[in-house]
């Protein structure tokens, strides 16, 4: 069962480690648009934002992957049950924000590249202060330490109605050519491009 916890505001629901741990990335890739990223700052304030912008990595057998090349003290994580956070250095200069997804020892996440006021993976991670000290961090708990987590942005009744489904545009990943034309090829980026004030009212 998801978790449900109360705001001052409208009951929360946080999603479940359940529905991420199938071998389904590409659909859950396309799934986590729409919802919402929610980050705890230390002076105990929470931004909420919503995600428009996401990229699956599938297995060993993906060479676009990090863990083509196998288990490694960096993918150790991703070999980890999905629902925790994976996050890397990319180039030495920007955090990448990654949710590791699939059953234990099946190598999977989703590249989190925007959120509906944040464009680039980069200047998301900048702007809310994420970090490889988040790491394997839990992404479906809210408690007392949680720092990041995620939620569902719209009630049951509108998630049915596919207010957000039927934006979504899909597209090959970005700057993966090392990968060769096969995997580079997969449509397997995911991006609603409806204007911020659009997604607010949602």
């Amino acid at each position: 069962m998801r978790k449900l916890i109360k705001t001052k505001i409208h009951p929360v629901e946080v999603l479940s480690n359940t529905a991420l741990r199938r071998k389904n990335t590409v659909a859950l890739a396309r799934w986590l648009i729409g919802k919402t990223l929610a980050r705890r700052f230390p002076d105990g304030a929470v931004r909420r934002h919503i995600i428009t912008e996401t990229e699956a990595y599938h297995g060993e057998t993906d060479l676009a992957c990090h863990a083509a090349k196998g288990r490694t003290a960096r993918t150790d994580v991703m070999y980890r049950a999905g629902g925790v956070w994976y996050i890397y250095l990319c180039y030495g200069v920007h955090e990448m924000l990654n949710l590791v997804t699939g059953p234990e020892d099946f190598p999977s996440a989703i590249l989190i590249r925007s959120v509906h006021d944040i464009t680039g993976p980069g200047r998301l991670t900048k702007t809310l202060a994420i970090t490889r000290a988040l790491n394997g961090a839990p992404a479906c708990e809210t408690g007392a330490h949680a720092q990041l987590w995620l939620e569902e942005t719209l009630p049951p009744a509108r998630r049915r109605a596919g207010v957000f489904t039927n934006q979504i545009q899909t597209t090959p990943r970005i700057g993966i050519a090392y990968a060769g034309p096969i995997w580079s090829a997969k449509p397997w980026r995911f991006v609603i491009n409806a204007p911020t004030a659009k997604l607010k009212k949602q």
